[in-house]
């Protein structure tokens, strides 16, 4: 008999976009290599989905009374990037993340559940 698991899709979001203040190219080279084989790892597990790293500039929009440039450089909680985390449970990917060799450098990391979507016509 096979045991079926349920998993979830949780969203990540990556703060602190000047990680690599302080290192050298080859430091910073090598950490975003661990990056890289951590994430393709645990992509090949199942456990990670697609993701992309965000540019410094933006805009954000504020109800209707306009917009402003941002993010602002000088935060450094600026988003950096986002990627999809499967797994079975918030904790689970809570310990999955907790693998991000960036954390070591300053980024924090934010991860939230994705809600399913809402039957037709019902509001979320």
């Amino acid at each position: 008999m096979t045991t079926q698991t349920t998993t979830s899709e949780y969203l990540v979001i990556c703060r602190g976009a000047r990680f690599d203040e302080g290192l050298s190219p080859e430091d910073t080279r090598n950490t975003m290599k661990q990056f890289y084989a951590w994430f393709e790892r645990m992509s090949d597990q199942g456990k990670m989905k697609s993701g992309h790293q965000l540019a410094p500039e933006g805009k954000i929009l504020s109800g209707r009374k306009g917009v402003t440039d941002g993010p602002f450089a000088e935060s450094k909680e600026g988003i950096a990037g986002y990627w999809f985390i499967q797994a079975a449970s918030l904790e689970e990917a809570v310990e999955i993340a907790k693998g991000d060799p960036l954390l070591d450098y300053g980024h924090t990391i934010e991860i939230r559940p994705i809600l399913p979507e809402a039957a037709p016509g019902r509001p979320r």
